[in-house]
């Protein structure tokens, strides 16, 4: 092949590729600072993803994607971030991304002591997003070549970078300094030509040129290629000449105009994994965040602070209003990419209105030595019916988790109480908050909930009072009838809520009735106990229980005994499931009459779907909740029963298709 015989393709010298692409303009240069200014801190607080290139302690190159919500990367200084660094040890870089918009920031320096020290700082162009579509909905892929064997033959892998139009692409210089460049394309970013080789177009830019000036260098590379909608990466790392032969460059045309040069990567290891950063960030789905400061116009500030002499107009640039600056740049950009053979459409991006709403943590109140009370706060009501619950998402330990909670307060307020007892990972992080603290809630959601008009009559254990809390404290602002609990703890230290209902006891004396059962001392409830204390309600009495499985079953036996109709009894259990193992490949997942997900190994269903955008119906995820139960069409699962799958628990085996 020619990129195998010719050596006359390559470009192996700083002239030679100043030679092809020429110098870039000074005006490029000083746009660079070497700290990070008030701008790029706002941006950073609102950036939730950013690429990161380092070589680890074993020196292998590699580039992966790091983050997981705005403000991620903590800055202590103008010269000095930290977030998870993993083994990365010495000269690193970043790009940051910020969801909808198309510039990027990035950062060069190095790891030391646990923390990133910044060096070098400068605004990207779009042009690499823009070429990419990163931020508009997913184009269909073409099929993935045949490879053969070698690297890119790993499981997933070829066929991702079919469908990959971006990356970010890390190289070092001789002298150990860093850099990660924003890579996009029309279709694929990077093309497979064997097992062992891939090409990537490179494309008229700035002239800035640092990914091509390294490589004469210091021919090794790493990257990380992303595919909007999944949130899986391809981790790729080789080493790479710089070529302008023809017989390569001419099947990158676009409407007939080759690029200037391409990188050939001879790939030493790829790899396909599911990335806790995309999946965390909610890259694909988030809503844009508010306020991000217009990185053209931060640009334009950058270089008016680096103008000294001979720079009035560039000190003027600094001072264009914004939106005027942004005008000429799309135009800029426009004219840029129809030159090298784009079909170009600047629009925004497409954003769904999401389901998490950020809410801030006003107190945190011990209610019993293992249970508290955590109230939010929003510039909004809270409202739902007594006795649902609020799905709470937290980044714990650098992984998202959610777990539903019942509201314990009543509807119609600008604050929120859920009751917490310490059983879990999620519940011992939420003893840690503290006021000004936030969270993310969704829903409300689930269908145990009481409404007024009839008696009313509560059985519950444990934390199971706390729907039962916000149905009492709703039911007694109003007028309605009599509302009887049978409550069972271990001992009275246990019990939560006891001083309050002592109290709203005491204020209606002939509506509301407790009678507490401490389990150290009475005894666990059984059927003859509950038979005997529902026995004197009335025909027209509506039951609602919540507690552990075995206090279900004893008031349903209870109940059946009496004759109790099925439909006045309500019950509201905590139950989790596990996820179980999926298949080792990536899965294609059709939702009819909706669209398509990619299902990365290891992801549920739920995950993948909502990945992608889909209209996934969920609330828990983490089976208790039952909403997001979908019609399995085709194909097979973890778990399904009779044709139903829980989305947020059951992953692919193979290609499924679903109803929802």
């Amino acid at each position: 092949m020619s990129w195998e015989n010719n050596p006359f393709s390559r470009l192996d010298t700083v002239e030679g590729v100043e030679a092809v692409l020429g110098r870039p303009a000074s005006v490029i240069m000083l746009k660079q600072l070497g700290a990070l200014d008030e701008g790029c801190v706002d941006l950073l607080a609102r950036s939730p993803i950013a690429g990161f290139g380092y070589r680890g302690a074993d020196g292998l190159s590699r580039t992966t994607f790091v983050g997981g919500g705005p403000g991620f990367a903590r800055v202590h200084s103008p010269t000095r971030i930290s977030f998870d660094l993993g083994d990365a040890d010495g000269p690193a870089s970043m790009v940051f991304l910020v969801p909808g918009v198309g510039e990027t920031l990035r950062v060069n320096g190095a790891v030391r002591r646990g923390g990133f020290d910044v060096e070098q700082v400068y605004v990207h162009c779009a042009q690499a997003v823009l070429r990419s579509g990163l931020w508009q909905p997913p184009e269909p892929a073409p099929p993935a070549p045949e490879v053969g064997d070698g690297p890119l033959a790993a499981a997933g892998v070829a066929d991702f970078l079919a469908a990959a139009p971006f990356l970010a692409l890390s190289t070092w210089d001789s002298a150990g300094g860093a850099d990660t460049s924003p890579r996009g394309e029309q279709g694929m970013v990077a093309r497979v030509l064997d097992g062992h080789t891939l090409l990537i177009a490179d494309r008229r830019g700035n002239k800035r040129a640092d990914t091509l000036h390294n490589l004469v260098e210091d021919d090794r590379l790493s990257f990380a290629a992303l595919v909007p909608g999944r949130t899986g990466v391809v981790h790729v790392r080789g080493r790479a000449t710089i070529s302008v032969d023809p017989v390569l460059l001419e099947p990158l045309s676009l409407r007939g105009i080759p690029p200037h040069a391409a990188l050939l990567i001879d790939v030493e290891a790829a790899e396909l994994r599911a990335n806790d950063a995309v999946t965390r960030s909610r890259l694909w789905t988030s809503a844009l965040p508010a306020d991000v400061p217009d990185l053209m116009a931060l640009a334009g500030r950058h270089l008016a602070a680096n103008t000294t002499r001979g720079g009035f107009l560039f000190k003027i640039a600094g001072l264009i209003p914004a939106r005027w600056l942004r005008a000429v740049m799309n135009v800029a950009y426009r004219s840029g990419l129809r030159k090298e053979g784009y079909e170009v459409v600047l629009k925004p991006r497409a954003v769904t209105e999401d389901p998490l709403r950020a809410v801030r943590v006003a107190e945190v109140r011990q209610e019993t030595p293992s249970a508290v009370t955590l109230v939010l706060e929003d510039d909004r009501p809270f409202d739902f019916r007594p006795g649902q619950f609020f799905t709470l998402v937290a980044d714990v330990g650098g992984v998202q988790l959610r777990r539903p909670y019942s509201a314990s307060s009543a509807p119609g307020s600008r604050r929120l109480e859920v009751t917490v007892k310490v059983v879990g990972r999620f519940s011992r992080h939420v003893r840690t908050l503290v006021a000004g603290d936030r969270l993310f809630v969704r829903g409300p959601s689930g269908t145990f909930h009481a409404e007024p008009g009839h008696e009313v009559v509560l059985i519950a254990a444990g934390s199971g009072v706390t729907p039962m809390m916000s149905i009492i404290r709703t039911l007694l602002a109003q007028p309605g009838g009599r509302i009887s609990l049978l409550y069972s703890n271990r001992t009275a230290e246990e019990t939560i809520f006891a001083a309050e209902l002592a109290r709203l006891g005491e204020q209606h004396p002939g509506r509301l009735a407790v009678t507490h059962v401490h389990t150290s001392r009475d005894g666990r409830l059984d059927v003859p106990g509950v038979r005997k204390w529902a026995a004197g309600f009335s025909p027209a009495a509506r039951f609602y229980v919540c507690g552990p499985e075995p206090l279900m079953n004893t008031v349903r036996q209870a109940l059946d005994e009496l004759d109790v109709p099925a439909d006045r009894v309500h019950c509201e259990s905590y139950t989790s499931a596990s996820v179980a193992a999926g298949s080792l490949t990536p899965r294609r997942m059709v939702v009819e009459g909706v669209g398509e997900a990619v299902a990365e190994p290891g992801q549920t269903l739920l995950d993948a779907g909502l990945a992608a955008g889909l209209p996934m119906p969920y609330s828990c995820t983490v089976g208790s909740c039952r909403e997001c139960v979908v019609k399995l069409l085709a194909g097979k699962v973890t778990s399904e029963e009779d044709g139903q799958v829980l989305a947020c628990t059951s992953a692919p085996l193979t290609d499924v298709t679903l109803e929802l």
